[in-house]
C-alpha cells in the first residue's frame, strides 16, 4: 500500500478543494439568493451528490493517509496500522461488489462501441414537442422558435436517442417518434460513447465509487459534464443567449454539423475517463479480504511535485456547502429531469 505523509496528501486535498470551489461558490451564492441557472446549476440538482461531498478529497483505494484521522468520519475508512487510515473495499458487502461489477460491464460495453453522432440534440426538443405552454420546463427562458416550428422540426428529422434518462422525459407525443425504445434494464445494450448524457453520467459513476476512487478523477468527470451541459442547452430550443450561451442552431445544416463536431470532441475527451473508471470499477468488483493482507507498504513524504492548481486555499465554504447539500435530495443519480 502507498502511504502518503501529511504534507503530500494535504497539498492534494487543498488543490482539489481549490478546483471544486470555483464551481461551488457561484452555485451556493445563487442558492442563497433563490436564483436558478438552467446550465450552471444542473450538475448540482440533477445528480444527488451534495456539494460538501464533492469538496471532500479521497486518495482512492490502495492508498493510506498518515495523520488523517478526520477521514475516519467519512464512510468506508478504517485504520491500517499505527497512525494510518485508508478506504478499504475489502469489507464491502457482496451486493455492493456486484453493483461495481454491473457498472464495470456498462462501462466496458459502452467503450466497445463506436460513437453515433446523428441525434443532433433532438432529445431537448422532444421534451417540449406538442407540449402545452404552461408545462415547458424552463419557463423563465423563451423558446428560440415558435412551438409549431419546434414540432415541425421534430417531425422532419429522425429521432435517434439511445439514452434512457433523456428518453424518459420525452413528451408522450414524442416517444413513438424515437427509433428506439430505451429502458433502464436495456441501458447496457444501447449506451454509446457519442451520447452527451452518457458522457455526462461519467460523473455519476465517478462519485458513486467514492471513497474508493481518487477525487481528482471525480473532478475531471465533473469538468467534462459541465462543458457537455453547456452544449446540451445551447443546442436546445431555449434562448439562453442573454446568459452567455449562444445557440447551436440544429434546425440548420450548419448547426447540426457544429453539434456533431462537439459530440465527437466530447467522445474523445470522455474515452480516457471512461477507461479509468472501467479499470477502477473492475478492480473494486474483485475486492476481497485477501487484498489488504497481501498489500505492501510504501511511504511517500514531501518529495515530488504537487498537482497543478495546488495553491493554498483562500476561504473555506465547507459549512455553506454542507448546508446547501442538506437541501439536495438523496437517492440514485439521475432521478431528476435532464432538460
Amino acid at each position: 500500500m502507498l502511504i502518503l505523509e501529511p504534507p503530500r496528501w494535504r497539498a492534494r486535498q487543498a488543490a482539489h478543494r481549490d478546483r471544486v470551489d470555483a464551481w461551488l461558490r457561484p452555485f451556493l451564492r445563487r442558492r442563497e439568493r433563490g436564483e436558478k441557472h438552467p446550465v450552471e446549476d444542473f450538475l448540482f440538482t440533477y445528480y444527488p451528490h451534495r456539494p460538501a461531498r464533492l469538496r471532500r478529497w479521497h486518495p482512492g483505494a490502495g492508498v493510506g493517509l498518515a495523520g488523517a484521522d478526520e477521514h475516519l468520519t467519512y464512510g468506508g475508512y478504517g485504520r491500517y496500522g499505527a497512525g494510518v487510515v485508508t478506504a478499504d473495499p475489502a469489507h464491502l458487502p457482496p451486493a455492493r461488489l456486484a453493483g461495481f461489477a454491473r457498472t464495470a460491464d456498462l462501462l466496458r460495453r459502452t467503450s466497445s462501441r463506436p460513437a453515433h453522432l446523428g441525434c443532433f440534440g433532438l432529445h431537448e426538443w422532444a421534451m417540449v414537442y406538442r407540449i402545452p405552454p404552461g408545462e415547458v420546463r424552463h419557463a423563465a427562458h423563451p423558446l428560440r422558435l415558435p412551438s409549431a416550428a419546434i414540432d415541425a422540426l421534430v417531425d422532419s428529422l429522425p429521432v435517434n436517442c439511445t439514452h434512457f434518462d433523456a428518453y424518459r422525459f420525452f413528451t408522450p407525443a414524442a416517444r413513438p417518434l424515437n427509433r428506439l425504445t430505451p429502458t433502464r434494464a436495456g441501458q447496457p445494450d444501447l449506451e454509446q460513447p457519442g451520447c452527451l448524457h452518457a458522457n455526462m453520467d461519467l460523473y455519476k459513476w465517478a462519485y458513486r465509487a467514492e471513497p474508493y476512487l481518487r477525487s481528482e478523477l471525480v473532478a475531471d468527470c465533473f469538468a467534462l459534464a459541465r462543458d457537455i451541459r453547456a452544449v446540451d442547452m445551447r443546442a436546445s430550443p431555449y434562448d439562453l443567449a442573454e446568459l452567455g450561451y449562444p445557440p447551436i442552431a440544429i434546425e440548420t445544416p450548419a448547426g447540426r454539423a457544429e453539434y456533431a463536431a462537439a459530440q465527437r470532441g466530447f467522445a474523445e475527451r470522455a474515452r480516457p475517463l471512461r477507461l479509468a473508471l472501467l479499470a477502477a470499477y473492475t478492480q473494486l468488483a474483485q475486492a476481497g479480504p485477501a487484498d489488504q493482507a497481501a498489500a505492501s507498504v510504501v511511504s511517500v513524504g514531501c518529495a515530488g511535485e504537487l498537482p497543478a492548481g495546488s495553491a493554498r486555499r483562500t476561504g473555506d465554504p465547507e459549512r455553506a456547502a454542507a448546508a446547501a447539500g442538506r437541501a439536495d435530495r438523496a437517492g440514485a443519480g439521475g432521478d431528476g429531469a435532464p432538460g
